[in-house]
C-alpha cells in the first residue's frame, strides 16, 4: 500500500518558526559580511584614499585634523587636495585669524576621532601615511555596529508585534538588502547613524506606548536615542519631539526622571562640541547671511564701492567699532550696486556692505559660505546642485522620479498599505500609524517647500538621503500587510518582486553611494534630463 498522503500546510511559513532565529542571524552575517567586503574594495580618489565623496572628506578631515594637529580646523589637511572638500566653511577661529572648518556637525567627528586616536597611539598607525588601513579600520568598526544597532531593534520590533513568520523574516530580509541603509555602511555618514537612533528610539517607544511599560531602560532609550537622530539628522527633530510628547502623555513622571535626562546628555554634547569647534551656539549652516548691523552711512557710495574704492564714510563706521582697517584693505563686489565685501588682510578681518532702500550698512561677517573658492556661491554650483525649479517637478521626483522613495525602492508600497490597514483599526496601532504618517509628510513636505537651492536631491546620491532616517517607521507599517498575505500565493510573489527591485536599486550603488540612482543616470543616457 502507498503511505496516506499528508496534506500540505497552508502556511509554509509555519515549518520555519524553530528555525527563525536561525535565519536572523544568518542575515546579519550576509549583510554586515557584505558591508565589510564591500569596503575593502572601496578605492576612493582614484586609488589613493578610501574616502568617497566631499561629505565623507569633510568628517574625515576634521577627524585627522583633530588628532594630528590638535584642532577643528583643517587648513593644513586639506593642502593635500585629495583630502579637500566643498563641504567647508570659513570663519574666525579662536586664535583670531580666519581658518577653513568642516561644515558637517562635529560631534560624530569627535567620536571617529576618539578611535583614530586609539589606533594612533596603540598600533602606531597615522592616517596621513596610511589611509587605506586606518580608514577601513575606522568604518568596519563604526558602521558594523551601527548596522547590528538597527537590524537588532528591528528584529525585536517585528518579534514582538508581527504575528506570522512570513512578516518577521521578509521585514528583516528588507532591511538587510532593500534599502539603502546598507548601500551606505561603506562609508562614514550621518543617515546611517540617524537610521539607527530611530529604530532603538521606536523601539523603546512601542514598548512604552503599545505595552505600557515604565522601565527607566526603555524612557532613557526613547530619549536619548531620539536626541541622537534629531543631532544627526535636522529633519528628525520632529521625531525627537513627537515621541517625546508621546512619551509624557504615556508615562509623564517616568519620561521627566529618565526620558529627558536622556536627551539632554546627547543634546548638551552636540551643543557643546559645536561651540567648541566654532565659537558659535549655532551650526554651520545657520551661518549664511551677513552678521548684525555695525553702522550706516546715509550717502550713495554704491558708484565708488562698484569701482572698488573704500570711501573714508565706511572707514569711520568701523572705527566707531574700535577696528582700524590696515593698508591692505580693499573692495570686492559681489553683487554690483547692492553688496561688496571690505577685505583687509592686513589684519585678517572681512565685513559686509549692504545697500538697502534708504542707506548704506556695514555689518558685520557671518556668512561662512562665501569665500573665494567656495562651491556655494551663486553660479558656481553645478548639475544637479543648481536646484529644480518647478517644485512641482522636484515633488514628482522626489517621490515617483529619478530620485523617488518609491520609485527606486518600491517595497515602501507596502507601508502605504500597512499604515491604511492600521488607520482603519481601533486602538493603539491606529495612533502609531498616524505618528509615521505625520513625520513622513512633514520630512518630505519640508524638503519639497525649500527654496530653490537647497531643491537638489541631497546632491550627488543615490537615493532622497534626506529620508533614510524614516525607514525603520516604514519597515514597523509593513507588518500588518505582511502578516495579511502570509498564506497568500500571490502576495508572498508581490512582496518578493518589489523587494527584488529594491535590492537592485540599493546595490546599483553598493561600491559608492555617492553617485546618482540608476533612474537618473539612465534618463541622462536617454537625453531626457536637462543638466
Amino acid at each position: 500500500m502507498k503511505p496516506a498522503r499528508v496534506p500540505r500546510k497552508k502556511d509554509a511559513w509555519a515549518e520555519a518558526d524553530q528555525y527563525r532565529w536561525a535565519i536572523y542571524w544568518l542575515l546579519i552575517a550576509v549583510c554586515i559580511g557584505g558591508s565589510v567586503g564591500r569596503t575593502f574594495a572601496v578605492t576612493g580618489n582614484h586609488g589613493r584614499h578610501p574616502f568617497l565623496s566631499a561629505n565623507d572628506r569633510s568628517r574625515w578631515a576634521t577627524v585627522r585634523s583633530l588628532v594630528d594637529h590638535n584642532t577643528f580646523a583643517i587648513d593644513e589637511v586639506i593642502e593635500d587636495h585629495y583630502w579637500d572638500s566643498i563641504d567647508k566653511v570659513y570663519h574666525l577661529g579662536p586664535d583670531g585669524k580666519y581658518h577653513y572648518y568642516s561644515s558637517k556637525p562635529p560631534l560624530m567627528s569627535v567620536v571617529l576621532a576618539g578611535e583614530y586616536w586609539v589606533i594612533k597611539n596603540t598600533i602606531g598607525l597615522k592616517i596621513a601615511e596610511h589611509p587605506f588601513y586606518v580608514g577601513r579600520a575606522i568604518i568596519i568598526v563604526t558602521n558594523g555596529l551601527l548596522l547590528l544597532g538597527l537590524l537588532w531593534p528591528t528584529i525585536l520590533i517585528v518579534e514582538r508585534y508581527a504575528k506570522s513568520d512570513f512578516a518577521r523574516v521578509g521585514i528583516v530580509a528588507t532591511i538587510c538588502f532593500g534599502t539603502f541603509l546598507t548601500t551606505y555602511a561603506v562609508t562614514i555618514n550621518n543617515h546611517l547613524l540617524a537610521a539607527t537612533s530611530v529604530a532603538i528610539a521606536l523601539y523603546c517607544g512601542l514598548r512604552v506606548w503599545c505595552d505600557d511599560r515604565s522601565e527607566a531602560k526603555y524612557l532613557l532609550g526613547a530619549g536619548f536615542f531620539a536626541a541622537c537622530a534629531a543631532v544627526n539628522d535636522l529633519p528628525a527633530f520632529s521625531f525627537f519631539a513627537l515621541l517625546g510628547l508621546a512619551m509624557l502623555i504615556k508615562k509623564p513622571v517616568p519620561t521627566l526622571l529618565y526620558g529627558i535626562p536622556g536627551a539632554a546628555v546627547i543634546l548638551v554634547a552636540s551643543i557643546g562640541s559645536n561651540y567648541i569647534a566654532h565659537q558659535s551656539w549655532r551650526p554651520p549652516y545657520a551661518h549664511r547671511g551677513d552678521g548684525e548691523v555695525l553702522g550706516t552711512v546715509e550717502s550713495k557710495l554704491h558708484g565708488p564701492l562698484d569701482q572698488r574704492k573704500l570711501p573714508p564714510e565706511v572707514r569711520d563706521v568701523l572705527a566707531q567699532q574700535e577696528v582700524e582697517l590696515s593698508d591692505e584693505a580693499q573692495i570686492i563686489t559681489r553683487e554690483t550696486g547692492n553688496r561688496w565685501v571690505l577685505l583687509d588682510k592686513g589684519i585678517d578681518r572681512r565685513y559686509a556692505i549692504q545697500r538697502t532702500d534708504s542707506a548704506i550698512e556695514v555689518r558685520d561677517w557671518d556668512n561662512w559660505y562665501d569665500y573665494d573658492t567656495s562651491y556655494w556661491k551663486p553660479g558656481v554650483k553645478k548639475g544637479v546642485d543648481e536646484g529644480e525649479t518647478s517644485r512641482a517637478w522636484y515633488a514628482f521626483h522626489v517621490i515617483l522620479g529619478h530620485h523617488g522613495i518609491l520609485s527606486l525602492t518600491p517595497v515602501w508600497f507596502l507601508s502605504i498599505v500597512g499604515l491604511g490597514m492600521w488607520l482603519g483599526e481601533k486602538g493603539v496601532f491606529r495612533q502609531v500609524a498616524a505618528f509615521i504618517v505625520l513625520l513622513t509628510l512633514v520630512c518630505v513636505l519640508f524638503y519639497i517647500f525649500r527654496p530653490l537651492k537647497d531643491r537638489n536631491y541631497g546632491g550627488m546620491t543615490s537615493g532622497f538621503r534626506w529620508a533614510f532616517w524614516l525607514i525603520p517607521m516604514w519597515l514597523t507599517a509593513m507588518i500588518p500587510v505582511l502578516d495579511r498575505w502570509k498564506s497568500w500565493w500571490w502576495g508572498q510573489r508581490v512582496f518578493a518582486l518589489l523587494l527584488l527591485f529594491s535590492a537592485i536599486s540599493a546595490s546599483y550603488s553598493a561600491l559608492n553611494p555617492w553617485i546618482h540612482p540608476w533612474i537618473y543616470n539612465y534618463l541622462g543616457y536617454l537625453g531626457w534630463l536637462s543638466s
